[in-house]
């Protein structure tokens, strides 16, 4: 017979399941700071730039002077998932972080050029335009077409929308970097639609994100696999601490 005012003692193992430790990290509640996902930002972020870029080097718009006006938006555009990556990083969400802050650094210093043109700091001449030739512009896109593909990878074991928008992203950047590399119109124009479809796939899971938070449940889906690996995954001792290394923190958005 317990003694009254004396602690509970945690049910062992088997009785709730999955740890021996399940019944005091069920009912320990500490939120230090919570803060909305940060991808909302970045996507949208992420977005507004591919659609604009895209769609001009798809040649639906615009000729070699458009990016003189698309500059200063996809600058913002790019400071916003940078900022996004930052909050990504405190979220603990490690493919955000890789991608917001990349794509977010890729972005800024692309309007960055183009703004040096548009003040004549930057030789228009060796201004980049799709089927023209620039290696060394090529190695922008190469760069980011290596990192997002590994991301695109990482992302398959938590979200399929997110990994099937990275690998459109992947393969956009790397088309581009072939259409200014060979150089080759068609290669830039398959990098320009690829573009817009990573934007339209953005949008979609920055709207989902955003409406899970305002509705408080799930209007359109991410199909979101992390628990399902997590059970692949799991097997062995787990050492006696809470599973975030702090109660009621969780990684991820």
């Amino acid at each position: 017979m317990a003694t009254p005012g004396a602690a509970t003692a945690a049910p062992g193992r088997g009785v709730d399941e999955p740890g021996e430790h399940a019944f005091w990290e069920d009912r320990t509640r500490i939120f230090l700071q919570p803060i909305a996902a940060p991808s909302i930002l970045g996507l949208f972020g992420l977005a507004t730039a591919t659609m604009m870029v895209g769609a001009w080097e798809a040649e639906w718009y615009g000729g070699p002077l458009t990016p003189l006006i698309l500059w200063p938006l996809v600058i913002f555009a790019g400071i916003a998932q940078i900022l996004a990556g930052m909050w990504a990083y405190r979220a603990r969400d490690g493919i955000a972080t890789a991608i917001h802050g990349m794509w977010g650094a890729f972005w800024t210093a692309w309007g960055l050029l183009f703004a040096l043109v548009s003040v004549g700091a930057f030789p228009a001449a060796l201004a980049p335009v799709p089927g023209n030739p620039s290696e060394g512009f090529a190695f922008w896109y190469i760069a980011l077409a290596a990192i997002t593909g590994l991301c695109a990878l990482a992302a398959l074991a938590e979200n399929l929308v997110v990994a099937l928008l990275l690998t459109c992203l992947a393969a956009a950047a790397g088309f581009t970097a072939g259409g200014f590399w060979a150089p080759s119109d068609w290669a830039s124009d398959v990098g320009g639609w690829l573009f817009v479809v990573t934007a339209v796939l953005a949008l979609y899971a920055a709207a989902a994100m955003m409406m899970e938070n305002t509705f408080g449940r799930t209007i359109l889906p991410l199909f979101r696999v992390r628990g399902a690996a997590e059970a692949r995954g799991r097997g062995g001792a787990r050492p006696l601490q809470y599973r975030q290394g702090q109660p009621g923190v969780k990684i991820g958005q």
